[in-house]
């Protein structure tokens, strides 16, 4: 028969319960679908909630380039003179009635002007809508990124409980056998337990991140993020054209707009002519007489010389604003880069220097511990040690895609990926 006492009992519900998440993460990640990156952002931009405020902006641009297109409406005036007035007019007998149309002559330049503000305005609804889209990917691969560390972070901590119950295993036998003090076992059992806590939290966190992600897209976080990807450093040796991004998209669209309106501001300083044409009717002898006129405004106190100078100013500043976004994004990428490379080196200096000494520190802290040469303490100590250079790295390689999403960002390597808009109707 065998007997376990208390503390063997709980040491053996702890190891239960570890085993039983671990089970339960692997039976889900095995009916788990995986997932790329590319595909998480596309789902994200895709599902945006503000697709359809940006198609009725849409529809109102489309809308306003088709009503800066129209002519002036004509008019029609009638006139009656001669009426109501002393001695042979004080009566209607010698009205003289005009009925007349009249339509003012605007230059085919002015409603050229207008409809190419109208549709730089249209161009800049594009670029807002591509740029709140762009946000969106920005915050999916942020999310992706926290939920690889996740499952990085995951694997530690089932490590480090693993390294936790196989010492608990040699100090509860040393300690059956009166080698080491009660207290001893105890603190194994401990550092059981708080492993197994840590290992809980873990999961939980790389759930709920996923969950965090999935809402993006409206779906279910069943998709798996393969560990190859978090491990991949090969990234830093890309390097990707610089395109557009949909910041920058904005602001050549925000130039567009202004220098449009300069074109538009200066056609008005020409005054467009009104002609008329109409009937006269005589009351006193009945007859009739065709009239015929026009006018025309002068410009002698404005010029429109006001409007124009702010126009040209604000499209200067548009212009300066692209000039100023893209040397920033240059230095930007060049100062990426470095980090980049840092965080590289950093990994593989814990790979080759760190963690096969701390692992090689375990197995002979161990070995000692098991010839009576070394006390638990030691142990945990050497196994802390481990645990630790093995966090860190997850650390590290999580800051590497944090910035690698930075240049990506940049650069505007996935602006392919940002939804079509609606075509000019």
């Amino acid at each position: 028969m065998i007997s376990l006492n208390l503390r063997g009992k709980r040491a053996l519900k702890v190891a239960t319960a570890g085993i039983a998440s671990a089970y339960l993460l692997l039976g889900t990640a095995a009916f788990a679908e995986p997932l790329t990156l590319s595909a998480a952002m596309s789902r994200a931009a895709n599902a945006d909630p503000a697709a359809r405020a940006t198609q009725q902006r849409l529809v109102a641009a489309d809308a306003n380039i088709r009503q800066a297109g129209f002519r002036p409406n004509p008019s029609i005036g009638l006139e009656a003179e001669n009426i109501l007035g002393s001695a042979p007019y004080n009566g209607l007998s010698q009205a003289e009635t005009t009925l007349s149309y009249q339509q003012p002559l605007e230059r085919k330049s002015k409603r050229e002007a207008r409809v190419g503000v109208a549709s730089a305005g249209r161009d800049l609804v594009v670029a807002q809508g591509r740029a709140r889209a762009w946000a969106i990917m920005n915050d999916a691969q942020d999310l992706w990124i926290e939920a690889a560390a996740a499952d990085a972070e995951v694997t530690v901590a089932r490590e480090r409980l693993a390294l936790a119950q196989t010492s608990q295993s040699e100090i509860t036998r040393r300690v059956d056998a009166a080698r080491d003090p009660l207290f001893a076992g105890s603190l194994a059992n401990a550092d059981v337990a708080s492993a197994q806590i840590a290992l809980d939290q873990a999961i939980a966190n790389a759930a709920q991140v996923k969950l965090q992600l999935a809402t993006l897209w409206g779906g279910a976080p069943d998709f798996d993020i393969l560990p190859a990807w978090f491990e991949d450093l090969s990234a830093i040796k890309i390097d990707n054209a610089l395109v557009d991004t949909p910041d920058l998209e904005v602001l050549r669209a925000e130039q567009r707009v202004a220098s449009a309106q300069i074109r538009v501001e200066t056609t008005r300083r020409t005054q467009d002519p009104t002609l008329s044409a109409g009937v006269r009717h005589y009351q006193g002898d009945g007859a009739f007489a065709f009239v015929v006129g026009g006018s025309i405004p002068i410009g002698r106190f404005d010029n429109n010389q006001g409007n124009i100078d702010r126009s040209r100013a604000d499209a200067e500043a548009a212009a300066t604003d692209i000039e100023v976004a893209e040397r920033i994004r240059i230095r930007e990428i060049s100062a990426s880069t470095i980090k980049l490379s840092n965080y590289a080196r950093e990994v593989r200096r814990i790979d080759e220097e760190v963690i096969p000494i701390a692992e090689r520190a375990v197995t002979q802290v161990r070995e000692g511990f098991g010839r009576g040469g070394f006390t638990y303490r030691d142990v945990i100590g050497a196994q802390e040690t481990l645990v630790a250079a093995k966090a860190r790295r997850v650390e590290v390689l999580k800051q590497f895609h944090t910035e690698l999403a930075k240049r990506d960002r940049l650069s505007g390597r996935w602006v392919a990926l940002l939804p079509e808009q609606a075509p000019n109707s």
